[in-house]
């Protein structure tokens, strides 16, 4: 009964100093990664310019704050034989939601601003069957710049009791890729599925201290993460639903 009772205690000790704790990363760790758009072999033009649009909403390692931001895409892809290269720029601008510190924390604060810029480059060594393109295997690259309100809140809270922070504010994000994407009996209309294995390199500074539960609870940490990707293009129109940690909704066009 005693041992019972000591197990209680100690678990509700652990519960209350994991919500004492509070963690803050890069704005797009985990979600640098988007999905580059690709004429298929079976296109007439094999090189083509892509502009689009996208929400994106993630949580954050305190597992209660959300990251909501827009994003402006600009790529360019060619398709080869057997293989393409797809290379872009991107924007970000956001908007971090505290919901984790209280009021009467003398680091409250509503939300932060953020942005980023970047660079993205993809490629596929693929084989074609009938309408479908089977992109068998790939890589996905994606380097970023933040700034803003929340990395320089971070760096504030940077040593602070109870508080992890990774003030890192250049991610370079590498992975592998696979995808099998498809047209109808319009060559224009175009669907795909695309799934992304890959981790973010540098050095993550939140974890020197190794009392920190949320290194178990919510894998932030973790060196390989994993997304997938919907596409569909409709004439010349896209959309993307992409997901992992996150949630992002694109639209664009293809010129």
């Amino acid at each position: 009964m005693k041992l019972n009772f000591c197990l209680a205690a100690l678990l509700f000790a652990f519960i209350l100093s994991s919500c004492s704790d509070h963690i803050y990363g890069p704005a797009l760790h985990h979600s640098d990664i988007a999905y580059l758009p690709k004429p298929m072999s079976s296109d007439t033009v094999k090189s083509a310019t892509y502009l689009s649009g996208a929400l994106v909403v993630d949580n954050s390692p305190n597992l209660g704050d959300v990251l909501t931001s827009g994003q402006f895409n600009l790529s360019r892809a060619n398709t080869y034989d057997h293989f393409n290269l797809a290379y872009g720029a991107f924007g970000v601008l956001g908007n971090y939601q505290n919901s984790v510190l209280a009021t009467n924390d003398p680091y409250y604060f509503k939300d932060k601003f953020f942005g980023a810029v970047g660079g993205r480059l993809s490629g596929n060594y693929f084989v074609s069957h009938g309408r479908t393109d089977f992109r068998i295997i790939g890589f996905e690259a994606a380097y970023s710049h933040e700034f803003g309100d929340y990395i320089r809140f971070r760096r504030e809270v940077t040593n602070k009791p109870t508080f992890y922070t990774d003030n890192r504010t250049d991610l370079f994000t590498l992975g592998l890729t696979s995808e099998v994407i498809f047209h109808s009996r319009k060559p224009h209309n175009q669907f795909g599925l695309r799934i992304f294995s890959g981790g973010t390199f540098g050095k993550n500074n939140i974890y020197t201290n190794s009392s920190n539960p949320y290194q178990i609870i919510n894998g932030f940490n973790t060196p390989i993460f994993f997304t997938a990707a919907y596409f569909m293009q409709l004439s010349r129109f896209i959309a993307v639903i992409e997901t992992g940690s996150f949630l992002q909704l694109r639209v664009g066009y293809r010129l």
